[in-house]
């Protein structure tokens, strides 16, 4: 079993910064892709950023130059750096792992989400 658990989301005034952990634990094999997912109020869920095992880095147009991704000292923890907050960057981020089990199995994985609002 593989459990992905997401940390970090606060209220902000737009130009301050966040930091956003996601800690995979469990049954895990190896990790091939990470990668951070918003979802705005009336929205449908929007790709923020992608990390995968071997270091390529992908991001949306709109948040391209803000925000990073990285991975963490820590193993199997990933972090996203929000810089320069937009109010229209509110919303509830989700991270998102492909991983390996033990098992053999590979699949997608969420974690339940963490709230950003960004007041203006």
């Amino acid at each position: 079993q593989v459990q992905v658990v997401e940390s970090g989301g606060d209220l902000v005034q737009a130009g301050e910064s966040l930091r956003l952990s996601c800690v995979v634990s469990g049954s895990i094999s190896s990790i091939n892709a990470m990668g951070w997912y918003r979802q705005a109020p009336g929205k449908q869920r929007e790709l923020v950023a992608t990390l995968t095992s071997g270091g390529i880095t992908h991001y949306s147009d709109s948040v391209k130059g803000r925000f990073l991704i990285s991975r963490a000292s820590i193993k199997n923890t990933v972090y996203l750096f929000l810089n320069s907050l937009k109010p229209e960057d509110t919303a509830v981020y989700y991270c998102n792992g492909i991983i390996s089990s033990f098992g053999g199995t590979s699949g997608s994985y969420w974690g339940q989400g963490t709230q950003v609002t960004v007041s203006s």
